[in-house]
């Protein structure tokens, strides 16, 4: 499994497409990639303007299959330009 969990914050002016846009290729990701366990953005509570994105993959092909379908190509350029910067992944590992 590969699981992480990727912190961005987004132009203020941008906030709506950038919601828009989280909103479509969550859709986008649910409904083409079976090998996608879990894929899900989020609000932080605490950070205003700060969202994340939670992305668990079968393995890494499969993450690298989701980086390469059409709706990710077309979606994903808008939404990154969206950010005030870039994101940050957090690598989360099972504890066994």
């Amino acid at each position: 499994m590969l699981t992480f969990l990727a912190r961005m914050k987004v132009k203020p002016e941008k906030e709506q497409d950038f919601l828009r846009l989280a909103r479509e290729l969550t859709a986008e990701v649910r409904a083409r990639e079976p090998e996608t366990v879990a894929y899900e953005f989020f609000k932080l509570r605490d950070e205003p303007l700060g969202y994340a994105v939670y992305e668990q993959f079968l393995n890494e092909e499969a993450e690298k299959a989701h980086l390469n379908t059409p709706h990710f190509h077309r979606i994903a350029p808008d939404l990154i330009e969206c950010l005030d910067g870039t994101y940050v992944r957090e690598y989360l590992d099972p504890l066994d």
